[in-house]
């Protein structure tokens, strides 16, 4: 009578469930997995930003203390209201992911479980912490202890941190080659935990765009071409050509009767008094360090208030005049 049987709508609220139409069967991209981990970071990174301008106009160095918890406590934040709440991250919701439970032994989509996000979580923000504190925990605990046994116990919980470091590095680069052979587990965390990347909606194509790769490849290519042709361009020719065009000979000229009695007052380089005042060929004098080594630095130079070839750097003979008082 139109109505629907009590089947049919345990079906379709079974159907509406979320992560219903996950399929933990369907092997994820390496590249997608690794993705995710990268928008992850970049969050991260983001929300810390934000959070550090907040205290922009304080006191320098008031978070630097406390930086470590404050890092922690913010990955803790995203981690409780992402991955507890979804059983996925931000970066594999953007890429349609979300994580599956390993240990079960059903065939079926299975989410993580409380312990398994719990796990993750500290497995993720734990070890940054302690790697970010153990100086400042060895200083602690090494003035807490005897004078005599504190620089033997700092020595050994140092030698002890650095054993763990480089068995934790040793085992990520192994678990990351075997995610590059099967596929699963780019993160030695999720391997601990049991946690596996697996699509959330059935038959996903991961959608590549290359409008951002072709704007990438022509700036880089415009880039290059510029860093090959301004070499060859005559810059401060060409500038003296412009400004020429701009003031005009007639006005340049009818400037000139004034501007011949203090030219050799300024450098025509530097701005500054000529020090060993120097001429090229024309009614201008420069410093003779500033023309000699724009002379060597390139061989073709022009004056760059009137653009005239420069010749070999001259010392300026002046008349001086003694008038008596």
């Amino acid at each position: 009578m139109g109505f629907e049987s009590k089947d049919d709508q345990k079906r379709t609220a079974k159907s509406s469930s979320p992560g219903s139409d996950v399929d933990p069967q369907t092997p994820v991209l390496r590249i997608s997995q690794l993705d995710a981990l990268e928008l992850d970071t970049a969050l991260e990174q983001l929300v810390w930003t934000q959070f550090s301008q907040c205290f922009h106009y304080c006191r320098p160095g008031l978070l630097t203390p406390l930086e470590p918890e404050l890092r922690a406590l913010l990955q803790l934040l995203l981690w409780r209201f992402t991955l507890y709440s979804n059983s996925a991250t931000v970066g594999q919701s953007l890429l349609s992911l979300r994580y599956h439970n390993t240990l079960s032994t059903s065939p079926r989509y299975r989410p993580l479980s409380r312990r398994q996000k719990l796990g993750l979580a500290l497995l993720t923000a734990g070890p940054r912490w302690l790697q970010e504190r153990s100086y400042s925990l060895l200083q602690s605990l090494s003035s807490a202890a005897s004078a005599v046994d504190s620089g033997l116990l700092q020595k050994g919980l140092r030698n002890s941190l650095t054993l763990v470091s480089s068995i934790t590095q040793i085992a990520s680069l192994v678990n990351f080659l075997v995610f590059l052979r099967k596929g699963r587990h780019p993160v030695l965390a999720e391997r601990i935990v049991g946690a596996q990347a697996a699509f959330s909606k059935p038959n996903v194509v991961r959608d590549v765009t290359y409008q951002y790769m072709n704007r990438e490849l022509l700036w880089h290519g415009f880039a290059e071409f510029l860093i090959f042709l301004l070499p060859l361009i005559n810059t401060r020719k060409l500038k003296a050509k412009v400004f020429s065009i701009v003031s005009g000979g007639d006005s340049t000229e009818r400037k000139g009767s004034t501007e011949e009695q203090g030219v050799w007052k300024e450098c025509g380089l530097c701005g500054e008094w000529p020090t060993m005042p120097h001429t090229v060929g024309c009614r201008h004098v420069f410093c003779y360090y500033c023309i000699k080594t724009h002379s060597i630095a390139d061989p073709d130079l022009t004056c760059p208030k009137c653009g005239a070839e420069a010749g070999q750097p001259e010392p300026l003979k002046m008349e001086v005049e003694m008038v008596a008082m």
